[in-house]
């Protein structure tokens, strides 16, 4: 498929026509909802949306340089040569030999990516960090050892004894990513699960519901904190509110209603008790560990020092890096500003009212 188009001017028509068949290509494939990830350079395949809108935004933002493999629009790679930043698909097209071989999917190099290790030999007890140069602090990889170990593990175990495509880990990644792709459900894919389970040899070492291959996978998540929140969205029921049974503002429950609670069918006596269920929840996701696994891998880490050490410096403003507010904080936090790594946070909000 020609991509030549992605680097025209956003005017010719070679770039319009490419814009069209792009979206055509991924609502095709990878439809959820009629909606389709928007890899406009703003969205970064962010955000799911009306195709109508992601051509839009295609034509005024431009597409997103470098996303040359659409894997997150349904477009499966080959992967018969060195495997490319993007590829985490089958390995259609190749020869026997490289087909037979597991490591085409390079999920040492996702381990190595998520939590910092650098796998040297299977099985072997000794890590390295990866790129010394980034002075990556040795706390980002201690909590993450037994993660790391049980990964590994999993990560050379066969899918079932004989199997040289794939391996337990890799063919799970796939399964979840194609579920992720198509909107199956969580029930369609316990299904999918145990009708593999009796089709496949004994010893499948695949998982028997949906819960337990998120389960499996977790060791990759960098989870998230579930905070009660009012249906209204006036507090949150955390610190001073931690204990309170309904909004100090607007006075509505904390806890929502069960459909047992409707039902009087069962007496007093024989109606056992219900665990409260929050009328609403945010999902929090700490900022720290997500900083860390950025500076954990190579290739953000370079991006998150881009700011200082790749941009072009002739007095244009391209980058916030450009502007006189984030040169004016430079001048306040000298000690701040002499470390690339250092990380500026800026607020926004979505759909929410701040109230100073």
């Amino acid at each position: 498929m020609d991509k030549s188009w992605i680097n025209k001017l956003r005017s010719s028509t070679e770039y319009l026509d490419g814009v069209q068949n792009f979206i055509k290509f991924a609502f095709e494939k990878s439809n959820m909802n009629g909606k389709i990830l928007c890899p406009c350079q703003k969205c970064v395949n962010g955000s799911a949306l009306d195709p109508k809108i992601v051509e839009e935004h295609l034509v005024w933002n431009g597409f997103l340089k470098g996303y040359t493999e659409w894997v997150l629009h349904g477009e499966f790679i080959p992967s018969c040569n060195q495997p490319s930043d993007l590829e985490d698909t089958f390995n259609f097209g190749c020869s026997d030999t490289e087909q037979n071989s597991v490591e085409e999917d390079d999920i040492r190099g996702l381990l190595r990516d998520a939590l910092g290790h650098n796998i040297r030999t299977v099985g072997e007890d000794e890590r390295a960090v990866i790129d010394q140069s980034m002075h990556v602090e040795e706390s980002i990889h201690a909590d993450d050892t037994a993660h790391y170990d049980n990964l590994v593990k999993d990560c050379d175990q066969e899918l079932y004894p004989g199997c040289k495509n794939f391996t337990k880990i890799s063919f799970l990644l796939h399964l979840l990513h194609l579920k992720y792709l198509n909107g199956w459900s969580s029930k369609s894919f316990t299904m999918l699960l145990q009708l593999l389970k009796d089709a496949f040899p004994e010893g499948v070492t695949l998982p028997s519901s949906s819960y337990e291959a998120k389960k499996l996978i977790k060791e990759l998540d960098l989870g998230y904190e579930k905070i009660h929140s009012c249906p209204n969205d006036c507090i949150l029921y955390r610190g001073e509110n931690r204990n309170q049974e309904s909004c100090r503002i607007c006075g509505t429950p904390r806890w929502g209603k069960h459909k047992d609670d409707e039902n009087d069918s069962l007496t007093e006596v024989d109606a056992a008790p219900t665990k409260k269920k929050p009328a609403k929840i945010l999902r929090y996701f700490p900022l720290i560990p997500r900083l860390k696994r950025m500076f954990a891998s190579p290739k953000t880490a370079s991006s998150m020092r881009w700011h200082d050490e790749g941009r072009t410096k002739d007095g244009m403003l391209r980058h916030p890096a450009d502007s006189s507010v984030w040169k004016a904080v430079d001048d306040r936090h000298p000690e701040f500003a002499s470390d690339a790594r250092s990380v500026r946070l800026g607020l926004a909000t979505d759909g929410s009212y701040m109230d100073y």
